[in-house]
């Protein structure tokens, strides 16, 4: 196994941050930048903080799927898909972006590209190749894409210069690193190494801790695949809660002590191939929400799910999200993400800010913890059933009085819950 160095860390701002991911194709009529900008105000009234944009390189024509291929299939890394705008169009959003206080990040794929890059005729030697001479995919399924060769040194310098350029000439903030883990991990320590050197970026990376843990010594923040399956199961085959407790306490001893988890409800792949958030976990979608904006770590909020959008977007087609004039969950989001801002629980990861679970008089149903940083502390209920419940708290480390995030309520440590089906409170100590 690679040892990292120990410098590889986030920077402090990240732990009360969030990501937000944008699928441009998909996010208005038009699908380029200048149209994604009219939605700026609004999504940093909601407390976006991270934008992640899908691969805004311009996508392969040989081999591509459906009408307009895939983002992840690019053609070129060091310009933007001409249906989205010009690189300087591109340069002003980031500047936009900015100006509002947020930052950007975009989708770095470097384990493939499509079948017409530039790099097929000058450089064929960046891939792998069977004895035939002829480029491959690198799983068999991927027919639209062909597998680069990181045993070569000149490939790994050619891709840290054309990420080079989106620092340097564009402005961006970090990266969100596609399918990581089928890349090296020498490779991301050399290139966050060479990169971070113009100044610290941010690194999310497409792996989970569970099957993938060298990578978290180089990577910020990474997925929680083996959270969300193992939520889906809990919910569609109704699993005991301990499952829960054994997924989030595998990732606390995988763990290195500067690595943040991303919580999410949905994403593009999951919402293209598996179903929106409401055909995974119907009614037990936002109490997750809930968890994953408050449990320890980095949550992710997918294109729409402030609407919320009921639909799986296609993949390799136009299919535009259905925006209404007031988001219906955009207040829901907005609580949840300036409490994060403001809240000292969410303050820089030290060994003062700690979280732990909570027993009640009802544990199969009501999933309850605790996050606390000297004396702040916030107080979480999620009824994780669809029956209502009253319950009381079965831990004398929480005393006191709170009051509850979206209604205002107030509450002592002592007094009977009660939760709706489904039901959700965010208990702020007073």
């Amino acid at each position: 196994m690679t040892t990292m160095p120990a410098e590889f860390k986030p920077a402090e701002w990240v732990h009360s941050s969030n990501i937000y991911e944008v699928n441009l194709r998909q996010y208005t009529k038009e699908g380029t930048f200048a149209s994604f900008a009219t939605h700026l105000p609004r999504l940093k009234d909601m407390g976006v903080e991270i934008i992640w944009f899908m691969p805004v390189t311009p996508i392969s024509v040989k081999n591509r799927k459906g009408t307009l291929g895939s983002y992840y299939a690019c053609s070129s890394y060091v310009a933007t898909n001409p249906e989205f705008g010009t690189i300087n169009e591109f340069k002003t959003l980031v500047q936009q972006i900015h100006a509002l206080g947020m930052k950007v990040i975009i989708d770095w794929v470097a384990n493939h590209t499509g079948w017409d890059h530039e790099w097929t005729i000058s450089n064929p030697e960046y891939y792998t190749q069977d004895h035939e001479g002829n480029f491959k995919p690198p799983v068999e399924n991927w027919e639209d894409v062909i597998h680069l060769n990181f045993y070569n040194p000149a490939l790994r310098a050619a891709m840290i210069d054309a990420m080079k350029f989106w620092v340097t000439d564009c402005g961006i903030d970090g990266f969100r690193c596609d399918m990581a883990m089928l890349v090296p991990v020498d490779f991301w320590a050399e290139a966050r190494r060479a990169l971070d050197q113009f100044r610290p970026l941010f690194w999310l990376g497409e792996f989970d801790q569970w099957n993938d843990e060298p990578f978290a010594h180089v990577f910020d923040v990474s997925y929680t695949w083996h959270w969300m399956h193992v939520s889906e199961e809990f919910y569609k085959y109704k699993k005991p809660v301990v499952e829960l407790d054994k997924a989030l306490d595998g990732y606390k001893h995988r763990n290195p002590v500067t690595h943040l988890q991303s919580f999410f409800t949905s994403n593009h792949d999951e919402n293209s191939w598996n179903g929106s958030e409401y055909e995974k976990y119907g009614n037990m979608a936002l109490p997750l929400a809930v968890f994953s904006c408050t449990w320890a770590g980095v949550p992710l909020i997918y294109s729409g799910q402030e609407l919320p959008n009921n639909n799986r977007l296609a993949f390799f087609d136009k299919d535009e999200i259905e925006w209404t004039d007031k988001p219906r969950l955009h207040t829901f989001y907005q609580q949840l993400l300036q409490l994060r801002k403001q809240h000292a629980v969410f303050a820089g990861k030290n060994n003062a800010a700690i979280t732990w679970r909570i027993a009640t008089t009802q544990p199969e149903q009501v999933f309850c913890f605790v996050r606390k940083n000297g004396d702040a502390e916030l107080l979480v209920l999620l009824n994780f059933s669809d029956q209502p419940v009253r319950i009381f708290l079965h831990d004398m480390r929480v005393r006191g009085n709170f009051t509850e995030l979206f209604s205002g309520k107030s509450y002592n440590s002592a007094d009977e819950f009660a939760l709706e089906r489904w039901g959700y409170l965010v208990l702020q100590k007073a």
